[in-house]
């Protein structure tokens, strides 16, 4: 039975700790059955987003006559398009199997693992096959990296219907003239904008009454919004049964309990009627969640506990409750974004290399979603802010605070900043275009430095960038004797 030093279970940024050990000159091991990269580049992140932008691309032509162009979309190669995706996401993943492979100290085995006991790995097909005479490796450490997949719900006739979960719907060959997406959540939300862009009809069936409830109110209502404006919205709605007709999907669909979201989120609903409504598509995509990928893992074999969804518990050095066993990313259910199983990767591997012990903090830990419009948030919510009974200011400014926002034409977008009375920044939530990045001098502001809101408003800021949105926002909730910040709406009517 061969030994390592340090064996990974999942090929996505868990190997970052097993490359990180080899260049010390540790024998490391990585298990993945399918492509590396995890879900992030061949069934996430990176393929999505890829989507998201020939998304943009088509929105940005319809808005083209506001701006005096006369643009039109003439034909629109769907299969072209999710090839070139495919393509690029998969050319990807070889490289990080030719980055692992180049590494003389680190195995790389196409295989899936099962704890035998706390050290020994058992190597599987990938589909939940264990014989007893498997292959067996022995890790003195071992990370446990191996993700999500999507959660398939328990919806009445779903076992004998073809649907779409977001694994399939990425690379589809040709463009669906109708959808019915059940799950309000990012992913639901995403997939419908992409697809209503491109030209499908789509109808949007999430259990709360708005569209990804996990965000600050003002971001779910401007999300749900906009949403509405390009698909059939049934929030406050779930599928009680899927059947096929005449080569279609046919879902019935009525008032939810709002217990959850299209991802397992909390949610309220009126209660309303309780009369079925019957949607018909050509395709059905289930995109109520994820779930971890840990039913086969052994972990009982091993001493590590999960709570009551599968998630692997872990404390504040990402170690799990057997002996040097580790876990990060999806797999512990925290925040379940790249950025952070990278940055958990981070954390693991110093705890695992060396003596000095790294606790994780995801107090100033942001996320985006690439809807139309764009959503960036870092820190808590005004909900969850008046829950806790917590006193702080709010202040929300447009765009059009800023001249380019005014140029972009961006009238729904905003900056909502939420502050303690001490100048604390407890949040900060952007809706419009660039918000992914225009969210990140926040993120620095409040894992950097003090975490105030003059580390934003006491800095200078290019003009005439949108970030001097957030400039406008930060200034009104700070206590500076002088506002920098000048008001381009006020300029704007004065016509100066």
């Amino acid at each position: 039975m061969e030994a390592f030093d340090i064996v990974v279970l999942g090929g996505g940024s868990g190997s970052q700790v097993a490359m990180a050990a080899a260049n010390e000159g540790l024998e490391a091991a990585v298990l993945e059955p399918g492509p590396l990269g995890g879900a992030c580049i061949t069934r996430g992140c990176v393929p999505s987003k890829a989507l998201l932008h020939r998304a943009d691309v088509c929105e940005e032509i319809r808005r083209a006559e506001r701006f005096g162009v006369d643009a039109e979309i003439r034909d629109l190669d769907f299969g072209a398009i999710t090839d070139a995706v495919h393509d690029t996401v998969y050319e990807k993943a070889d490289r990080q199997r030719e980055s692992l492979e180049a590494n003389e100290n680190v195995a790389l085995y196409e295989a899936a693992g099962r704890f035998v006991d706390d050290q020994t790995i058992a190597l599987g097909d990938g589909g939940g096959e264990f014989d007893g005479d498997a292959d067996r490796i022995r890790g003195e450490t071992v990370v446990i990296a191996v993700g999500t997949s999507p959660l398939v719900p328990p919806i009445d006739g779903l076992e004998d219907v073809a649907y779409l979960t977001s694994d399939d719907a990425l690379y589809l060959d040709e463009r669906p003239d109708d959808l019915v997406i059940v799950g309000g959540g990012y992913i639901g939300a995403e997939l419908g904008y992409f697809f209503g862009a491109v030209g499908t009809d789509v109808s949007i069936v999430g259990r709360s009454e708005t569209l990804v409830k996990r965000e600050d109110d003002a971001v779910s209502d401007a999300v749900t919004e906009s949403l509405a404006n390009r698909c059939d919205l049934y929030t406050g709605f779930e599928a009680s049964s899927v059947a096929e007709r005449g080569g279609s999907v046919v879902v019935e669909i009525e008032r939810s309990d709002g217990n959850e979201d299209g991802d397992g989120d909390e949610g309220e609903t009126d209660g309303g009627d309780a009369t079925p409504t019957t949607l018909e598509a050509d395709e059905l995509l289930v995109a109520t969640g994820r779930e971890p990928n840990t039913a086969d893992l052994g972990l009982e074999n091993a001493g590590v506990e999960t709570d009551d969804g599968g998630y692997v518990d872990v404390d504040e050095f990402l170690k799990t409750s057997a002996e040097n066993v580790w876990a990060l990313g999806d797999v512990i259910g925290d925040q379940p974004f790249k950025h952070v199983a990278d940055y958990e990767a981070r954390c693991v591997t110093v705890n695992v290399l060396e003596e000095t012990q790294q606790t994780v903090d995801y107090g100033a830990m942001p996320h985006a979603i690439f809807t139309s419009p764009q959503v960036a948030s870092v820190g808590r919510t005004e909900a969850e802010l008046a829950e806790e009974g917590l006193e702080y200011d709010a202040a929300t400014v447009g765009y059009d605070a800023a001249p380019m926002g005014l140029i972009l034409d961006a009238d729904e977008a905003f900056v909502k900043v939420l502050a303690a009375p001490d100048g604390e920044i407890l949040g900060c939530h952007v809706v419009g275009p660039q918000a992914s990045t225009m969210i990140h001098e926040v993120v620095l502001a409040m894992q950097r430095c003090s975490g105030t809101v003059d580390d934003v408003a006491d800095t200078v800021h290019v003009h005439p960038a949108l970030n001097e949105a957030v400039l406008a926002a930060f200034d009104e909730v700070s206590d500076r004797p002088y506002s920098t910040a000048p008001d381009w709406r006020d300029t704007a009517e004065d016509g100066e």
